[in-house]
């Protein structure tokens, strides 16, 4: 499937433009279009299942017994009777009112799935106009989406969350958490038994990216875990049902303000608490939430004139942990003034860290937030800790490491999100798993070399018709009468192109030898023991550097070779009006004689490119693993837990207390190296600047000739 970003742009961009041609504002239009998304995966997890469960039907006289809602049920996937599958409201006949058969649709799973999605799915398809309803069909017909599995799914469902939200479709966006910092929650917490609750849950993320986690570990979420949510806003409990529901899941969510109300009454009965509750919410009654039973430490600071709680953090803080059981975890989203405010909120803080189950503190950048900029930090609790951890807090600054989404926005990398796991690892102890992790690096990095020759062929093929263009011209302009000042600029670049070939074949079969070489000595051979992975990875830095010198190469020769095709044009160009012949000799057999056909080049050119973007990739593969690897070995190199210079330290009490019981991670760790993003290809992102600024002068070229032309025949 193509590139998932893509995807979700063009489907964005599809349905954004029917709804600016609708009149709709985003709040009435979201409803429908995230209900589209959940049928459309919902059909998708139907097709799949019922392809699975059919071969194992009984048969009587040649005929298959019906398919049931049980069979879905047992596959958590949702039951689609025929008015409801995606195929038949694509295909409806243009005589049917697309509105009311989807609203229909909604009402039979409604019907078949009362105890989870009972009046939550969108039925009012009416305030839509039937043209921008079956356009919304047929954008999410898009044959990309046919084979998409849960996660991919997934992660468009909430793609339009976000965009929705940033467009302030729903409370300004306060309902979505960036699936990055979901992610390392539930990394850190590891969440695969019992209660697992959110008691500000939005439309659900923490507990969708829970069940991701259980399938890693080989666990089915509906059989490990009961999942519970609590959530103010009516509308966006309908997000979060939807959003289990289409992920095959169910849980428990309840409408009802946490601050007052503990609907589910799971004061110290969770084993996993998970949350991004609002930051900074003031004016909350203390009388209202001090006899709550879920304020453990006491009441942070509260204003005595108007008796309400000034800054309601610590109320969330307090009830996150009172929550918990005897063993539970707790991960939860906070604002970074929190870690070290002061007054009554440093004493509930004081309490927090004696009780020593403040486990582990990440501070996180500007950014992540599609709605907001403020920095923030994870927070962790553990009741369950050991007793040798009992009195430390792993302090760890990540403002340094993140991937460029775009230039207001950042998340974590997947792999960045595994490293900052593995440093988690390292302090519970668990260095088996650190090492199973810097294997998974070197192995990719192992397989990732296999295509580097296929790609760098397939470049060279593509290269081989400009190349040709090229030669054509260069041995036409030996016979032809074209003046020596003329010729000179391209042949000269001509001489360059070619010197810059030699130079990328040259690098070529260095690279590949290279890759051979290692693959010969350690492919399928990477061991589980630290000092020889690190030797493994040491061994590959030499391939490293031959495969990126051998990306500026390949590069430098397109470069050159956009240079050749620029002068020929030009060259070609001159001679056919005249200018650049020599007046003695030149003659029209001459301008025959160039035989250039500058558009089908161009196309050969474009084409080229795009091969080169993807041996380019390819190239990168192999050297990002061997980044990882090198990442974890050089921070920890005898795989364990060791304090890092502006990353990771870890404190004890005694250290807490000296700094004002602060649990800020940046005021003990120090001053933070800055992180490359090793995804973020600055030339890359210029030379797209510039593919588009030439592209846009072809075009006005292309158009001025147009208006020259129309002006002439005007005047003749």
């Amino acid at each position: 499937m193509e590139n998932i970003e893509q995807l979700e742009k063009r489907l964005w961009n599809s349905a954004d433009q029917m709804r600016a041609n609708s009149g709709l504002g985003s709040n009435e239009y979201f409803l429908p279009v995230m209900g589209l998304i959940f049928l459309r995966h919902a059909y998708n997890r139907f097709l799949k299942v019922k392809a699975k469960v059919e071969p194992t039907l009984v048969k009587r006289g040649g005929v298959s017994a019906p398919l049931t809602k049980e069979h879905f049920n047992r596959e958590a996937a949702l039951f689609l009777r025929e008015e409801a599958r995606w195929d038949v409201l694509v295909n409806l006949p243009e005589e049917e009112d697309p509105g009311k058969a989807l609203a229909f649709a909604m009402e039979s799973i409604e019907k078949d799935n009362s105890e989870l999605l009972s009046g939550i799915l969108p039925k009012d398809y009416s305030k839509l106009e039937p043209e921008v309803i079956r356009g919304l069909l047929r954008t999410f017909d898009d044959s990309a989406l046919n084979t998409t599995n849960g996660d991919l799914f997934g992660r468009i469902y909430e793609y339009f969350l976000m965009k929705f939200a940033a467009e302030k479709a729903h409370d300004g966006g306060e309902f979505y958490t960036p699936v990055s910092l979901v992610q390392t929650i539930v990394n850190v917490i590891e969440p695969d038994h019992g209660i697992v609750f959110d008691p500000a849950c939005g439309s659900a993320g923490m507990l969708v990216q829970s069940s991701h986690f259980m399938e890693k570990v080989g666990k089915k979420a509906h059989k490990a875990v009961t999942f519970y949510g609590q959530e103010k806003s009516a509308t966006t409990i309908r997000f979060a049902k939807m959003n289990l529901a289409v992920h095959g899941l169910e849980g428990k969510i309840i409408e009802g303000n946490s601050y007052y109300t503990d609907a589910h009454a799971l004061g110290g009965k969770a084993d996993f608490v998970m949350a991004n509750p609002p930051f900074n919410v003031d004016e909350i009654d203390a009388e209202k939430v001090k006899n709550s039973g879920r304020l453990p430490f006491g009441l942070p600071g509260v204003n005595k004139k108007k008796k309400t709680v000034s800054n309601g953090n610590y109320i969330w803080i307090s009830y996150f942990y009172a929550y918990l059981n005897s063993k539970g975890r707790a991960g939860f989203v906070m604002s970074s003034q929190a870690s070290s405010a002061g007054h009554g909120e440093k004493e509930v803080r004081r309490k927090i860290v004696e009780t020593g189950h403040a486990d582990v503190m990440i501070a996180i950048r500007s950014n992540f937030f599609y709605t907001r900029t403020v920095p923030c930090e994870l927070w962790f609790f553990d009741k369950g800790k050991p007793k040798e951890r009992l009195n430390k807090v792993l302090m760890i600054d990540a403002r340094n490491l993140y991937h460029k989404v775009s230039r207001k926005v950042n998340d974590f990398s997947p792999e960045q999100e595994q490293n900052l796991t593995a440093i988690v690892w390292l302090y519970r102890g668990e260095s088996d798993r650190y090492l199973g992790l810097v294997k998974e690096y070197l192995m990719s990095m192992c397989d990732e070399c296999g295509p580097v020759a296929e790609r760098l062929a397939a470049f060279e093929t593509s290269l081989e018709p400009v190349s040709k263009a090229v030669d054509d011209l260069s041995e036409a302009l030996k016979s032809a009468k074209v003046e020596k000042s003329a010729k000179e600029p391209f042949e000269a670049t001509v001489a360059e192109w070619t010197a810059a070939m030699a130079e990328y074949s040259t690098g070529k079969k260095s690279v590949l030898k290279a890759i051979r070489d290692f693959l010969e000595a350690h492919a399928r051979k990477i061991p589980e023991k630290n000092g020889v992975q690190i030797k493994v990875q040491e061994s590959f830095a030499s391939v490293a550097e031959k495969l990126k010198q051998q990306v500026k190469l390949l590069e430098h020769v397109v470069k050159l070779a956009g240079k050749a095709v620029d002068a020929a044009d030009t060259i070609v160009n001159d001679a056919k009006n005249g200018s650049g012949l020599n007046s003695e000799k030149g003659n029209d057999n001459d301008k025959k004689a160039l035989n250039w056909d500058t558009r089908a080049v161009k196309r050969m050119l474009k084409d080229l490119e795009a091969v080169r973007d993807e041996a380019v990739a390819q190239l990168r593969r192999p050297v990002y693993f061997h980044h990882q690897a090198h990442w974890l070995q050089t921070r920890f190199p005898d795989a364990k837990l060791a304090d890092v210079e502006g990353l990771v330290k870890l404190v004890d009490r005694k250290e807490i207390k000296a700094n004002d019981w602060s649990l800020t991670p940046g005021r003990y760790v120090g001053v933070a190296q800055v992180e490359d993003d090793e995804e973020f290809d600055f030339e890359d992102a210029i030379r797209g600047t510039l593919s588009e600024l030439n592209r846009l002068n072809m075009k006005a070229a292309e158009l001025a000739k147009d208006v020259e032309a129309g002006l002439n025949q005007i005047v003749e």
